[in-house]
């Protein structure tokens, strides 16, 4: 009988492994986007939208006192103790408490020192038992009081990308009263492009980002006075502290929050898209620990580096790069700002200035930013020989 049963638990090992093998042959190639989709809700399915997103998120506060009193951060624990009495007390469908139940053990998985908070408008989870798609512009999503069905705003981008959705959707009201639903998607890889030589991207203060094919470097004065403006216009409004000049704050916030996107978008599709068309890979420096490296003098050279999002923008080349098929390395950045990209002499005395860059040793001089991507350039060959994502300290000279 022993036996057996030893038998029987072999069997069912070895079939777990040849699943978990199947589903990762199957979705490796595979990366994981979100696109974000307006909703166009008349007054009355807006309203039943709302009620349903705030009970939600009231049910969700509820099992997260009960997931940390009783210290449970498994989903099938937390169900079987709270599914029938949230039900009841918050009145919510059966998928919806499970998927209630299914927020709040991530959340509470990810610390488990405190208990997770959900705010009123918080996101709702819906999945394909509580949400369908309905054509190609309108979506039926359950609410407390029935299914709604809602009109969408789609663009071409997102139109592509639609058909290949994946998994669960958030439901998403916005401070200005907006309703977006977060639809997360697979997206196929681009196949990989062998490649021998890589475009190196600086990314600093006054210029976001420089790369080694051009010295002028991307985000120039008209960025630069777009961003003057907003911190202008945010200090003003700081300084006033009333209800009007808090509400404008946000649409303030907003509104450069948007412009960083909108030009980290930019940098990144350029950047790939020169490095496709050359057939080269794209060389960036690690940004861990990039605020305490850089040298941020003066309160508008402070809002500078605390007012670029330069990793979002690493996150942009990251995504399309892979899409494309670009082999994308990390390097080490130490050394690179002050470290001659023609002959290799390290000297701080080389860097002048912060836009001037003049070698001690053999006379090159040229802009810094542009230098410092010529010697991340330089880093990524050992690095993509290597396949590791990183490099050693130093910077390999030419010779090398």
């Amino acid at each position: 009988m022993l036996l057996q049963w030893q038998w029987r638990s072999a069997v069912i090992r070895a079939l777990a492994r040849c699943l978990d093998s199947l589903i990762e042959s199957v979705y490796s190639g595979f990366m994981k986007l979100v696109v974000q989709i307006q909703l166009i809700p008349d007054t009355e399915s807006a309203r039943k939208l709302r009620e349903s997103v705030e009970r939600f998120n009231e049910a969700a506060n509820w099992l997260a006192g009960v997931a940390f009193d009783q210290q449970i951060s498994n989903k099938i624990g937390l169900q079987k103790i709270a599914y029938r009495e949230v039900r009841e007390r918050f009145g919510l469908s059966s998928q919806i408490a499970c998927l209630c139940i299914h927020r709040v053990c991530e959340a509470y998985r990810r610390d488990k020192s405190k208990r997770p908070k959900f705010r009123s408008h918080s996101a709702m989870s819906h999945d394909i038992r509580t949400m369908s798609f309905k054509g190609i512009d309108r979506v039926s999503l359950l609410t407390l009081e029935g299914r709604v069905i809602v009109p969408f705003l789609l663009g071409s981008y997102q139109a592509e990308r639609l058909p290949q959705r994946k998994g669960q959707c958030d439901l998403v009201l916005r401070k200005d009263g907006k309703w977006f639903l977060i639809v997360t998607i697979d997206v196929p890889e681009g196949s990989p492009v062998p490649v021998t030589d890589f475009i190196g991207v600086d990314m600093g203060i006054a210029r976001i980002a420089t790369t080694s094919d051009n010295a002028e470097g991307h985000c120039g004065q008209p960025v630069e006075r777009i961003r003057r403006k907003h911190n202008i216009q945010r200090k003003r409004l700081q300084r006033k502290r009333t209800r009007g000049a808090k509400k404008k704050l946000v649409r303030v916030s907003g509104k450069e929050a948007r412009f960083r996107r909108h030009e980290n978008h930019c940098i990144s599709k350029t950047i790939v898209e020169s490095a496709r068309r050359t057939g080269r890979g794209i060389a960036i420096e690690n940004l861990e620990g990039i605020r305490g490296r850089v040298t941020a003098r003066g309160g508008d050279a402070r809002n500078k580096l605390s007012g670029w999002s330069f990793q979002q923008l690493a996150a942009f080349l990251s995504y399309k790069a892979t899409l494309a098929g670009i082999p994308i390395v990390q390097v080490d950045p130490r050394n690179t700002s002050k470290t001659c990209s023609v002959c290799g002499h390290c000297e701080r005395g080389n860097r002048k200035s912060q836009a001037e860059f003049a070698c001690k040793h053999c006379g090159f001089s040229a802009n810094a930013d542009w230098n410092a991507a010529r010697n991340i350039r330089a880093l990524a060959v050992p690095c993509n020989a290597a396949r590791t994502g990183q490099c050693r300290s130093g910077i390999r000279t030419p010779g090398s």
